[in-house]
């Protein structure tokens, strides 16, 4: 089952998102969007992994050597 969100985008915006459909960037404008949503959540988990790494460079990770170690 598909959600249908309805989003209002100024003129100019909405003439560059056609364009990249019309390029044939993107088959449609649902799938230009679905790409933007995809970039953003890549976007999200890759500053969640960068900031685990400066906290385990900081001496506040552990080293779990065994599924156990996580309790």
């Amino acid at each position: 089952m598909r959600n249908v969100i309805n989003i209002s985008l100024p003129a100019e915006m909405a003439k560059a998102v056609r364009q990249e459909v019309k390029r044939g960037r993107y088959a449609t404008t649902s799938e230009f969007f679905r790409h933007l949503l995809r970039m953003w959540n890549n976007h999200q988990v890759a500053e969640i992994v960068a900031k685990s790494e400066a906290e385990f460079a900081a001496g506040k990770g552990k080293l779990l050597k065994t599924l156990r170690d996580l309790r």
